[in-house]
């Protein structure tokens, strides 16, 4: 099982690359596809659906391209998940905002796998919902400064 759809991987990249520019000036698709190396019309498809849930903002003409539409610090990895793939949960009957009775379920309160699943999402939904792109970019460099120690102990 994999959680993190494509979709929603290189979203995360791309969204990454724009909080990297801290004057918020727009950016772009084209720039972001080379410098993520993910394909362009695939990238095109997934801005847009960020922008339609208010999470870009674009502009366009000389000097257009995306840009965040609020700080990185206010745009949480579960809300950007959210916008492309729909519900965390692995389960539709665990799910806060898509919840769907399973046809074979035949008690929902003495379900232990549905019981397992919500334990699931709430722990999925607490970490992906804590960590915002701020908090990637600021994982992303202190990863990068403790791997350049390493380097440096292994000359």
């Amino acid at each position: 099982m994999q959680m993190l759809s494509k979709k929603s991987k290189y979203a995360i990249r791309a969204l990454l690359a724009l909080a990297k520019h801290q004057d918020h000036t727009p950016v772009l698709i084209s720039a972001v596809a080379e410098q993520e190396r993910i394909p362009k019309k695939f990238l095109e498809l997934i801005l847009l659906e960020l922008k339609n849930a208010g999470l870009l903002q674009s502009k366009k003409g000389k000097g257009g391209g995306y840009s965040l539409a609020r700080q990185p610090e206010a745009i949480s990895l579960g809300e950007v998940m959210r916008a492309l793939d729909g519900p965390l949960a692995p389960l539709p009957c665990v799910s806060q905002r898509a919840y769907q009775k399973c046809d074979e379920c035949e008690d929902e309160a003495t379900c232990g796998i549905r019981a397992v699943m919500k334990e699931v999402r709430d722990a999925t939904a607490k970490v992906l919902d804590r960590e915002s792109l701020a908090d990637v970019l600021r994982r992303t460099e202190r990863l990068q400064q403790e791997q350049k120690k390493v380097l440096v102990y292994a000359i």
